[in-house]
């Protein structure tokens, strides 16, 4: 790879970043989090952890409860899994492979071999079943490359983990591994990259976007407009006391 390509996925990433996580966790998560029905609250803890939270159970502190973890770990989280596929066509563009089943091509640049990798996004991100569809894929590619006389071995065909450690990888990537090389996260860019730092670069990179952004007013109209909602909510059930139940009877209605 040379420093046109580096700047370019880097940028790539920034983009991509900028334009469809970040856009969409202010537009989508924020305004889904603002709405009662977007919630499934366990009865038993909604009141206590407002309290853990805020040292009340008010309906802005039972708002702010809720609020948090979803924009914060839950909606993001989720929108990025619901993005890799565009992720890793952004960040890859102009290193895209003609051969079926195979996501990149690029030569190694730890043992200078062409390799035809299928890139997956993280340690967790396939299940039982892919094992043996990326199986099949590559097993098809070394017959074709048999055929055509061309010079791919075993250890050239490989599946890219764009993020997490060895360690980290679920056991299905590991019986990949058992025939094909698994190579993930910084192990993986260097290779496609051949700077041993890049993978930091690039996370980096994406940290300079979130620096662009501060959505504090944005969280704080959404745990205003859901606070409003539980209000009503207990308005219309007539009976303060029962207030704590407000989830469950809710539940019950829907």
């Amino acid at each position: 790879m040379n420093e046109n390509q580096r700047k370019e996925i880097l940028e790539n990433a920034k983009s991509f970043f900028r334009e469809q996580i970040i856009r969409n966790h202010i537009e989508g998560a924020c305004r889904r989090a603002s709405k009662l029905s977007n919630y499934n609250v366990n009865p038993f803890l909604f009141k206590y952890l407002a309290n853990f939270l805020t040292g009340n159970d008010d309906a802005e502190s039972i708002a702010r409860a809720l609020v948090l973890p979803r924009v914060l770990g839950q909606s993001i989280t989720t929108s990025f899994g619901m993005r890799v596929q565009e992720l890793i066509s952004t960040l890859f563009q102009g290193f895209g492979s003609t051969t079926q089943g195979v996501d990149i091509e690029f030569i190694d640049a730890l043992d200078g071999r062409r390799k035809y990798c299928q890139l997956k996004a993280g340690p967790n991100t396939i299940n039982y079943d892919d094992v043996t569809t990326i199986n099949n894929h590559f097993n098809a590619v070394r017959n074709l490359a048999r055929t055509n006389n061309l010079n791919v071995g075993i250890n050239d065909m490989i599946v890219g983990v764009v993020y997490g450690e060895v360690n980290e990888l679920s056991s299905h990537y590991q019986r990949i591994n058992e025939t094909y090389p698994v190579f993930v996260g910084k192990d993986f860019w260097y290779r496609l990259t051949g700077r041993s730092e890049f993978y930091i670069e690039l996370i980096d990179a994406i940290g300079e976007v979130a620096l662009e952004i501060d959505a504090r007013s944005v969280i704080e109209e959404t745990i205003k407009l859901l606070a409003s909602e539980i209000k009503e909510e207990a308005v219309s059930l007539s009976d303060e006391a029962v207030f704590s139940c407000l989830f469950f009877f809710k539940g019950l209605r829907d």
